[in-house]
């Protein structure tokens, strides 16, 4: 088995629910042919460097698996066949790795991506706390102006 990375550009004009369709056509491939996905990356619409079938812009994914040539033979068969891809291009990352060696890699990915969004949700928490610190501040010196208007109020 060997290691691929496949950047394809789609049609940035396409709806949503065609771009996923599209994607899940490429998952479904890929698990069809027996490979392995270890990224699906969305790199979002970018400017192209020249002018594909009179596009200026494309949706640039990238998509990193293990599987055999056979894999690669049916993924670019698809990608030639569909009006929704504009250009691709696959890499060889790495030859001989063995599933088990994947399937870690798998692993790891997924491990880094749940402690990233960990701490994505506790940065927003200690945001959101010290919004909640700042308000309640704001609202203490707001009474406390509010009682020295009294005190003065009463004094005169």
């Amino acid at each position: 088995m060997r290691k691929y990375e496949t950047v394809f550009i789609s049609d940035p004009d396409l709806k949503d629910q065609a771009r996923l369709d599209l994607f899940d056509k490429v998952r479904n491939i890929i698990a069809k042919e027996n490979g392995i996905l270890l990224d699906f990356d969305e790199w979002g619409n970018k400017k192209l460097a020249y002018e594909i079938k009179k596009k200026l812009r494309g949706h640039y994914v990238c998509v990193t698996y293990g599987g055999t040539g056979e894999l690669i033979k049916e993924l670019e068969r698809n990608f030639r066949l569909s009006d929704e891809v504009l250009k691709f291009m696959t890499l060889l990352l790495s030859d001989n790795v063995t599933v088990e060696q994947l399937e870690k890699e798998v692993r790891e990915t997924q491990e880094a991506q749940n402690e990233s969004e960990q701490v994505e949700s506790e940065q927003v928490d200690e945001t959101d706390k010290k919004a909640v610190e700042e308000e309640t501040v704001e609202e203490a010196a707001s009474k406390e102006g509010e009682k020295v208007e009294e005190t003065k109020e009463k004094t005169e």
